[in-house]
């Protein structure tokens, strides 16, 4: 998949590596409403669109609005993940969790740090713990949508280190899509590449080569809440 270092990205089988848009974007919606118009000619309607909470559920929102046809509407839910950070250095991930799957590490990281599974199994019990509060908080009894045989969109707000979106695509794999989607407005361009291996298709707008952190890609780039995340999925069923 060929990227360029001017920002155009381009997703497998749809759009051309020379588009490019004006970055950075104004906020997520108009960054969801890009990314949709990206997404239209997969021939994605009425897909599952799982939101990576926080900052992907306003992508999502305007992923699954786009998406959804008369009678055929794409769901927006949610796929609850977190990072699993060096105990030494909580901000410095080593792996990921998503919900219903298991942790994903960096392998070569834990060997450069001299670490292993068991060194980070306190770390791992407590995102678990705060994995399963925002499960609660968010869905409530729902469970996850039935992903078997479904065309299943991955959306977050931007890919910096990918670990993440990793550990959500192998537990959405899990559960045996007919085709699964990872589609980001803004990625570090290295872990764009490496998402190949992950998804059936990729979707980004921009894959830069510099790149210190997804905040620098947007004007307004708030920190989202709870309440941010449900009320975005209130509007969502309520659209259906």
């Amino acid at each position: 998949m060929p990227w360029n270092r001017t920002g155009g990205g381009t997703a497998r089988g749809a759009g051309s590596a020379t588009e490019s848009v004006r970055l950075p974007f104004t906020d997520r919606a108009e960054a969801g409403r890009l990314l949709a118009e990206r997404l239209v000619p997969m021939g994605l309607e009425g897909a599952v669109v799982l939101a990576l909470p926080r900052g992907g559920v306003p992508v999502g929102y305007e992923v699954a609005r786009r998406l959804s046809l008369p009678g055929r509407p794409a769901r927006l839910d949610v796929l609850v993940t977190r990072k699993i950070g060096y105990p030494l250095q909580p901000e410095l991930g080593v792996g990921a969790v998503a919900e219903g799957g298991e942790p994903v590490f960096d392998r070569d990281l834990l060997d450069r740090l001299s670490l292993d599974e068991d060194d980070l199994a306190a770390t791992v019990e407590a995102e678990r713990a705060e994995l399963d509060r925002r499960v609660r908080a968010y869905r409530g009894d729902r469970p996850l949508p039935d992903l078997a045989g479904r065309a299943v969109i991955v959306v977050d707000d931007g890919l910096a280190t990918g670990g993440t979106a990793r550990a959500a695509l192998r537990a959405v794999r899990a559960r045996r899509p007919a085709r699964l989607v990872l589609a980001v407005p803004v990625g570090a361009a290295e872990t764009v590449r490496a998402m190949d291996a992950e998804a059936d298709d990729v979707a980004v707008l921009a894959a830069p080569w510099s790149f210190r952190a997804v905040g620098q890609w947007y004007r307004d780039f708030e920190q989202l809440t709870d309440a941010d995340v449900i009320s975005w999925l209130d509007r969502a069923r309520l659209a259906e």
